[in-house]
């Protein structure tokens, strides 16, 4: 009965309370039959590209980069075309960029297996690259209509105030993830969904709960209980470390600066990046650093730190300067195939992630001063 009751009451609050998202229909769109007869919802094409987009990043971070994607790549065919590097550059900025690799997969998989039609159910969706139960579940409830339950960090708390689930994160997922099936109604299952994440993402908050404007308080155990801000429990995480590396601002007398593109398995996958040394623990010294460089002098240090931070680990960069001097020398040290010169006004179109950046940023600024 509970199930139900929530469901009503949720979905009538959505009616009225639904975010405006670029990606969204209004609630209770109904397109087209699809061949089982089932109403179609959103694009999906434009969920997947949404949610794929949404994984560990804001809405408010991920909309310019959809509205980019979209004019850019209407269709999925599109994007699947598109070059590898058009997307990764595309991407830059939003991090965690083997979403955007499984992306450009994805889409490949979808445009030459599939005709450019995305499957309608979680099985099936599951199969395709870089696509998990959260977004295999989003797509299947929000464009199929199908009565499937996406359970993200803003439906693990609704859940686990409504029936006081003490468990703590991350134990209490299997826990929280049935639960949250047993509330989906049949009927609307994409706008449930949707209604979910918007009670979680603007009244349901992490911290000061707003329950006095929550359309689902009066079923919410925690609280009558008054321990809505106590939940869910998190087990307590171990502190990030912080590794530090020296990058390299190596330029050739044309004015060109070296890049080279990381490997594609790993932390930054198949993007571009400064030569550096490894990233550790102990800072590096003065001969250390010297021997990972790509050329064994002329280097300067230039003063200050590039900080940033990652999922595990807070990262420190100092910046090294130098010069290749003459053609054969610049020649010489780009024989690799990872590697190359890049022209100061053709770095805003290369791939390179928000740390690489921020490393550009920190080096023409102190390159500039007296």
């Amino acid at each position: 009965m509970i199930a139900r009751e929530v469901a009503s009451d949720l979905l009538a609050w959505y009616d009225r309370h639904a975010r405006r998202l670029p990606w969204r229909v209004p609630p209770g769109t109904k397109g087209d039959a699809g061949a089982d007869g089932m109403p179609l919802g959103a694009d999906p094409y434009r969920v997947w590209l949404s949610e794929v987009m949404l994984q560990q990043t804001t809405v408010a971070a991920v909309a310019p980069y959809y509205q980019a994607f979209l004019e850019r790549w209407p269709t999925v065919d599109a994007l699947a075309a598109a070059p590898l590097d058009a997307v990764l550059t595309a991407w830059a900025g939003l991090g965690y960029y083997a979403r955007a690799r499984n992306l450009h997969k994805c889409a490949i998989a979808v445009s030459r297996e599939r005709q450019g039609r995305f499957p309608d159910n979680e099985a099936a969706l599951r199969a395709l690259p870089g696509i998990g139960p959260y977004t295999a579940a989003a797509i299947a409830a929000i464009a199929f209509g199908r009565p499937a339950t996406p359970v993200d960090g803003n439906v693990e708390r609704v859940v686990a105030r409504l029936f006081t689930v003490a468990t703590p994160l991350p134990k209490a997922k299997p826990e929280l993830r049935k639960i949250a099936e047993g509330l989906t109604p049949t009927g609307r299952p994409g706008d449930f969904a949707q209604a979910m994440m918007d009670l979680g993402a603007t009244v349901c908050l992490a911290r000061r709960p707003r329950c006095l404007a929550c359309p689902i308080s009066a079923h919410c155990a925690a609280r009558a209980l008054g321990a809505a801000g106590d939940l869910p429990r998190r087990t307590a995480k171990a502190p990030r470390p912080t590794r530090h590396g020296v990058a390299f601002w190596l330029v050739d007398e044309a004015g060109s600066v070296m890049l080279r593109r990381r490997p594609e398995q790993g932390l930054l996958g198949g993007m571009m990046e400064l030569p550096s040394t490894p990233w550790r623990e102990a800072p590096w010294p003065a001969d250390e650093a010297g021997a990972a460089a790509p050329m064994p002098d002329g280097w300067t240090a230039l003063p200050g730190r590039v900080r940033h931070t990652f999922t595990h680990f807070h990262l420190e960069l100092t910046i090294w300067a130098g010069r290749a001097v003459g053609a054969a020398d610049a020649a010489s040290l780009t024989a690799k195939a990872e590697e190359r010169w890049v022209p100061l006004d053709g770095l805003a179109d290369e791939a390179l992630p928000s740390v690489m950046r921020k490393l550009v940023r920190h080096a023409l600024e102190r390159l500039a001063e007296p």
